[in-house]
């Protein structure tokens, strides 16, 4: 598997906003090789990690490089009080 984690902040007024609008965006289109994603909300925290898996590295690079994916990124990324971090790698099940 292949995928990705991203480090941000969310106001917690916007936190079910994302929750319900990555259900929606999820629901709206069909990724070839997409496998699942969660949101991970910090303790007491503002800071959310983001995370995208795929079946295969191919899948990954083909999401990442249509034009729907970014105009997704564009709508979630209003909610984020900073630019999302991000780190793509090798998913390996310890």
């Amino acid at each position: 598997m292949y995928g990705t984690v991203a480090k941000t902040k969310v106001k917690p007024e916007n936190r079910e906003k994302l929750r319900e609008l990555t259900k929606r965006q999820m629901a709206e289109r069909q990724v070839a090789g997409y496998v699942t994603s969660y949101l991970l909300f910090e303790n007491d925290s503002d800071v959310a990690w983001m995370f995208a898996i795929f079946e295969d590295r191919a899948s990954y690079d083909a999401n990442a490089a249509d034009p729907a994916m970014d105009a997704q990124y564009q709508e979630y990324s209003a909610l984020m009080e900073d630019a999302p971090e991000w780190h793509d790698g090798q998913i390996e099940q310890g």
